[in-house]
This record gives structure tokens, sequence and C-alpha cells, in this order.
């Protein structure tokens, strides 16, 4: 099937995947603390991002979805791309689709519960019509789209029009808080040499 531009061994074919999150996740949140404020929930998700670059657990990226009446933490995710072989694992796929599990349900949104996601970083393509059929009703995001690139990251098809997109579907948002903070977390990325994966194997 390859002939000659194989470069790797394939494995045999695959019915079933697992993911995870690192050891330290739990060594480092509180489950059991209510987070009531914008600025408590994004420190949560920028110190996320930065433990995962300082532990060499993966990329600049993370995300937590928190009830948002209550405050109760349901779920976070850091960015496993490289860790865990998989392109689609970014911190908002992952704290998605764990805190999706733990609900045993498909959909974070009902009209009994809400929930609302913060993210070090705004988000990429994927992750931004991953958030749109999860069901949060409020995105907040801290490093913009701009500083994602300035450090070699190629965020897809994200435009104005995309979070206006969310805001119509009935998705609050709001950008830019906290964003030094979300920004320094990918500079510190690059200075630690982190890999850039664009799609690229190399």
């Amino acid at each position: 099937m390859c002939q000659n531009h194989c470069t790797t061994a394939i494995q045999a074919p695959q019915t079933q995947l697992a993911i995870h999150l690192p050891d330290w996740i739990n060594d480092l949140v509180d489950w059991q603390q209510p987070l009531h404020s914008d600025d408590a929930k994004m420190a949560l998700a920028i110190e996320l991002a930065k433990q995962n670059v300082l532990r060499g657990t993966g990329g600049p990226f993370a995300s937590i979805i928190v009830h948002r009446d209550s405050g109760a933490l349901l779920s976070v995710g850091v960015n496993q791309v490289v860790a865990q072989n998989n392109s689609t694992l970014h911190g908002e796929v992952m704290a998605i689709m764990l805190g999706e599990q733990r609900l045993q349900q498909f959909s974070l949104g009902s009209q009994i519960d809400e929930y609302e996601l913060f993210t070090s970083c705004e988000p990429c393509a994927m992750c931004m019509g991953a958030i749109l059929w999860s069901g949060v009703k409020r995105l907040a995001c801290a490093a913009t789209g701009d500083d994602a690139r300035a450090i070699g990251f190629d965020e897809g098809p994200v435009f104005e029009q995309s979070y206006d997109y969310l805001r119509n579907a009935g998705i609050e948002v709001i950008r830019q808080l906290q964003q030094p903070a979300g920004r320094a977390v990918l500079e510190l990325y690059l200075q630690q040499g982190g890999k850039l994966y664009n799609g690229a194997a190399d």
C-alpha cells in the first residue's frame, strides 16, 4: 500500500481509543472548590496551560468548564496533541469530551443547567466548531489568535464572523480576559523550544 514512501511502521488497525489527562492534574486542581469570579476561572485555565508547558506534558493551551450558576468545576483540559499522538486533543476538546463523559450526555446545554468554557487562548477553527456543538452557553478567552500565530501556530479559518456566529447561536463571548498572562504562556512555550504541531510530523 505504501510502496516506497513509508517512513514509519504502521500499527495494527485500532478499534478503540483512550484519552487521559496528565497525572499532575489532580495535584493542582481542587475539584471541590467553586469558582465564582471570571478572574478565578481564567486564572485556573492559564495556570493549567503554564504547568503543561513547565512539566513538559503538552502544548501551551488549557481550558476549564464550569457550571454557570454554582461555579462548580465540571472538567479541565490541557493540550495533548504531541503527548498522545492525536491532532484533535486541544485543550477545549479535552475539556468538552471529559465533561460530557462525566455527565453521561452528549451536550453541555440544557434548560436546567448551563456551562461555560474558559480557555487560555482563543480557539482554533476546530475548537470553534467543538464549542458550538458542545452546548456551552458562555465562552471566555485569554490570549488572542494573533498571539498564537505570533509564535508559529496556525489557528485556521477563524474570523470575527466566527464569534458572531457563536453569539447568534446563543453563546456569550468574552475575549482578552487576562490576555497578558495567556500570551506569556505562549511565549514561555516558544522560549523552551516547544514543538509547533501544525500538521507536520517533523
